[in-house]
């Protein structure tokens, strides 16, 4: 945050008195499920939970996707016609560089996984002239939403890692993208909200890497007739030839009468493979990403691939899109910029079908007048035709007329004494 000294509008620093005895004595006594601890015995928290593969599958295709996106600030032009913004100082923060450290692409990865983890992204805004000209990444677990009790307006109050410095930002200051919330102020946290599935795909995962990493298991179990006089022995140069991956399955060498029985999986492991795989769908759900884009090919099909990506995109990526469109209309363009300006994802190139699939619909609107030449050109990216060569010409089907247009010829013929 070395930028913020540049700005005149500086945030206030606000020193922080460590917490009282009361409040100490409180966190003490809290029940422990409350500072993150899940039924499964493991602690959940936005870190730990990205070390799950499915969490970190969602949160890298949700975030990659989102950055992905060309974002660009629109005009608001007569007759519908809108055209990029692009003498605008906001359009290169939001489609190029939003900071100096930052290509958009970057940017807008991090503020998604924020999202995705904490429910919230912050950005520092940097102003001039009355235009944002920069936006800085906050690190949601140091940003604390609250309502000032005196003047009744939020405040944010942020903790730099680095210099240990508090400051407090007025709304006009951050740049802030809620998720789902119950009061307007904070986003929810998903996986605060899902702390117990995320925490029993961590447990599973942790038995498993114990399971294979210290089972002495060479597919069997022995049976000494008699006592052992020193079982500890026995044990350690056991453990010694057999314990470990790569020792798993060996010849095992008897002596003194034992005897070795083979035995197959057990049920509780094979219940443990089944609550793995019923783990992957469970945080699927929870950031609603069809399974096969995270790698899960069980139930996917040629013919339901392709529609459960157009379903991702209208109902996982659209509603992320909005989010952010608004808030920048919100805290990005002042009242009047508003009146003129806006902000739009473009999302063609994630719902384009199969090739053939797209000349087809290409072909229906052409022949039936709602897109030109140029029109078509643009959704594939390519160069525009001249508009004195008729790139940007209507055609409509000479076999068509109005319904109403026969009805006028008839009476127009009877006015001029036709039978």
């Amino acid at each position: 945050m070395r930028i913020l000294g540049r700005n005149r509008d500086s945030p206030k620093r606000e020193k922080r008195n460590a917490p009282s005895k009361e409040m100490q004595d409180f966190i003490c006594g809290v029940d422990i499920d409350f500072l993150g601890n899940s039924n499964s015995g493991v602690r959940v928290d936005e870190f730990r939970a990205m070390q799950t593969s499915a969490v970190y599958a969602c949160v890298k295709i949700l975030a990659e996707t989102v950055a992905s996106l060309p974002l660009h600030l629109f005009r608001k032009g007569k007759n519908g016609k809108n055209e990029t913004a692009d003498q605008h100082p906001l359009f290169s923060c939001l489609y190029e560089m939003p900071n100096e450290e930052m290509t958009s692409f970057e940017f807008r990865e991090i503020m998604m996984t924020s999202l995705l983890l904490w429910g919230n992204a912050y950005a520092r805004i940097i102003r001039r002239k009355g235009h944002v000209e920069q936006l800085w990444y906050m690190k949601p677990q140091n940003v604390t939403v609250e309502r000032d009790s005196q003047s009744g307006k939020i405040k944010y109050t942020y903790t730099d890692d680095i210099t240990n410095q508090t400051y407090v930002y007025r709304p006009d200051q951050v740049f802030h993208i809620k998720g789902l919330s119950l009061d307007g102020v904070k986003g929810l946290s998903p996986i605060a909200q899902a702390r117990e599935a995320v925490g029993l795909s961590l447990a599973t995962e942790e038995y498993g890497a114990k399971f294979f990493g210290n089972g002495a298991r060479p597919g069997g179990v022995l049976e000494h007739p008699g006592i052992l006089k020193d079982p500890e022995k026995l044990r350690e140069s056991w453990n010694k030839v057999y314990q470990g991956t790569r020792n798993s399955h060996k010849v095992a060498v008897l002596e003194e009468g034992m005897k070795y029985h083979t035995i197959g999986i057990a049920p509780e492991d094979a219940q443990f493979l089944e609550t793995r795989k019923y783990q992957v769908n469970e945080i699927c759900r929870i950031f609603r990403v069809p399974p096969h884009l995270v790698g899960d090919l069980e139930r996917a099909t040629f013919s339901n691939i392709e529609h459960q990506s157009i379903e991702f995109v209208q109902h996982t990526i659209r509603p992320w899109l909005v989010r952010w469109e608004q808030a920048i209309s919100r805290s990005l363009l002042d009242e009047s910029e508003r009146l003129i300006y806006f902000a739009k994802f473009n999302v063609d190139g994630l719902l384009r079908g199969d090739y053939k699939s797209r000349m087809e619909g290409y072909a229906i609107g052409r022949q039936n007048g709602w897109l030109s030449i140029n029109d078509i050109r643009r959704l594939e990216d390519m160069s525009l035709v001249p508009t004195d060569q008729g790139g940007d010409d209507y055609l409509v089907n000479g076999n068509m007329t109005a319904a109403n247009v026969k009805e006028k010829e008839d009476k127009k013929g009877k006015g001029n004494g036709e039978k």
